[in-house]
């Protein structure tokens, strides 16, 4: 199936947001195409960042011995083979080895909008994203999770479930461009495995929709991944940063 058809593609939107971030001229072609661009928002500045969407890949590189090296790699391996961090790892030993890596993580888009979206109901506090009871939700899971979460990022509203007075699970968006909302959630560790992920994320992609955003959630471990499934989102890509 090719999933570039039908009206308002997700992986179209999503391509133009992808290639928008890239911060020079790149498009999402068979052979991958593969830049220079230091200042690129794919990855941490001076990593290497690629980016999947459906049947192509992005990639863009801190300087030109990086980007050699990896317009090598894509000439050899697949576009899903890309953003394997073993396959292009071995591929790259010889010429540029890779020290570290962040990913992958699956990007998952409502592809159909609204008519895709599986709501989840349950009792949502909307409230300030720069509220004081998110502020002690994230204070009390830790920085590492908090920072993981993006919460105390977020442009939208919060929208919390309370439990006992406390927020124990947290959901929100930030404004990216190309009119995108990249969903941030958070559930506190001892409320986890309850679908509360599912009712605070649901909350927070309904207001992404009624402003006419494309909700974007981006997830690495399994159980992020089964909840955006279930809400509807597809994956349809997938992004890797690697340290050469």
């Amino acid at each position: 199936m090719d999933m570039t058809s039908g009206p308002a593609s997700a992986v179209t939107h999503a391509r133009a947001l992808w290639t928008e971030l890239a911060g020079v001229p790149v498009e999402f072609t068979t052979p991958t195409d593969v830049v220079v661009a230091p200042g690129s928002l794919l990855c941490p500045p001076g990593w290497a960042g690629i980016v999947r969407i459906g049947d192509a890949a992005v990639v863009t590189a801190p300087d030109a011995r990086s980007a050699d090296a990896l317009g090598e790699a894509a000439r050899i391996l697949s576009y899903g083979e890309l953003t394997d961090p073993v396959r292009l790892g071995v591929s790259l030993s010889g010429t540029a080895p890779v020290l570290d890596v962040l990913g992958p993580a699956a990007l998952c888009y409502l592809d159909g909008g609204r008519d895709a979206f599986v709501p989840a109901s349950g009792p949502v506090e909307q409230v300030a994203g720069d509220g004081s009871a998110l502020k002690a939700m994230l204070a009390g899971v830790g920085k590492d999770e908090a920072d993981e979460s993006g919460l105390d990022e977020i442009s939208s509203p919060a929208f919390l479930l309370v439990d006992g007075g406390v927020a124990v699970a947290a959901a929100g968006y930030l404004s990216w461009p190309r009119s995108v909302a990249h969903l941030c959630v958070l559930v506190a560790p001892h409320h986890r495995r309850r679908g509360l992920a599912g009712i605070v994320a649901s909350a927070a992609v309904s207001h992404a929709l009624d402003a006419g955003l494309l909700p974007q959630w981006r997830a690495r471990p399994y159980p992020s991944r089964r909840v955006a499934a279930a809400l509807g989102f597809r994956e349809l890509g997938a992004q890797l940063s690697v340290r050469m």
